[in-house]
């Protein structure tokens, strides 16, 4: 069962604000291990957490921003700005990862890999954000799982997918101290920028699509179109229409009714459809427009 509007606020303010407060002690503390072993693979991370903390920032704006009702001068409410966001996010993520990579080839092709320093410290820095990322995701897979947001959903994904490089960073430490392996800090850099880039193009694609009034996910269509078809008083429908706007999925309707009942009978009709759409896909808004049947 959902908790009410309002908790939920609370509950999806609170994961967002634990992400930011988990990422700024990753940024503090993988500078500080940065400077001490000079290791890219930690740069890596570190331009990740940097990342992460952006990304929280925006999420943060994005649900402050996106709750506020539609006004005067925007009608179908403030959720596109989840999308701006995520497209200037997915810039810094390209360049971000562009800079590593290069600076990983550089590396590689010089052949004698530059010794690592302290790399002690940075395993216990690598170590702690393992154990802080994995507890964030566990507590906003909790909280998405009660409330379904999907700023939420997107966070903790990223955060799963972060624990990777983290873990990458620590096993070229490791290597470095027991093997004197320093070449491999470059290759795991290197396979961590990769990641960023494939990462940023699906971020940028989702909001660019979004910006560009894509249709909503065709199983979302299908759905609709199922309960439409068999709702009681509607004799067909038509132009059907669908677009995304941050997390919030806008449905338009034509529905087809008697012209012989009643206002008040359409009107039932029409609303009761809009409620079942609704409480199908909540994150939803939904206008139904009436024409007559001409069966």
């Amino acid at each position: 069962m959902r908790p009410d509007p309002a908790r939920a606020r609370r509950l999806n303010r609170s994961a967002i604000l634990a992400s930011v407060t988990v990422a700024t002690v990753l940024v503090l503390a993988k500078l500080w291990a940065y400077a001490a072993t000079g290791a890219l693979s930690v740069a890596a991370s570190l331009v990740d957490s940097g990342l992460d903390l952006m990304i929280a920032l925006g999420g943060l704006a994005a649900i402050t921003y996106a709750a506020r009702p539609p006004d005067e001068d925007h009608a179908f409410g403030h959720t596109s700005a989840e999308d701006l966001a995520a497209l200037g996010q997915c810039v810094f993520i390209l360049i971000s990862a562009g800079v590593i990579a290069t600076a990983s080839i550089l590396r590689l092709l010089q052949g004698d890999a530059a010794p690592l320093m302290a790399e002690g410290t940075g395993m216990a820095v690598m170590a702690l954000s393992i154990l802080l990322t994995a507890s964030l995701v566990l507590y906003q897979r909790h909280v998405a799982a009660q409330t379904g947001n999907r700023v939420v959903m997107a966070d903790q994904l990223h955060y799963l997918a972060d624990l990777i490089p983290n873990i990458g960073a620590l096993v070229s430490l490791w290597a470095s101290a027991r093997f004197g392996l320093g070449q491999i800090d470059s290759v795991i850099a290197l396979g961590a920028a990769v990641m960023l880039a494939v990462g940023a193009l699906r971020i940028g694609r989702g909001a660019w699509n979004a910006l560009m009034d894509r249709a909503a996910d065709p199983a979302m269509i299908a759905g609709v179109e199922d309960i439409a078809r068999t709702w009681p008083g509607v004799h067909g429908f038509h132009d059907l229409k669908t677009r995304t706007a941050g997390s919030i999925t806008f449905v338009n309707l034509h529905i087809e009714l008697d012209g012989t009942q009643t206002l008040e009978q359409a009107h039932a009709i029409g609303a009761a459809l809009r409620r079942a759409i609704l409480a199908k896909y909540p994150n939803s808004d939904v206008i139904i427009h009436k024409d007559i049947w001409n069966g």
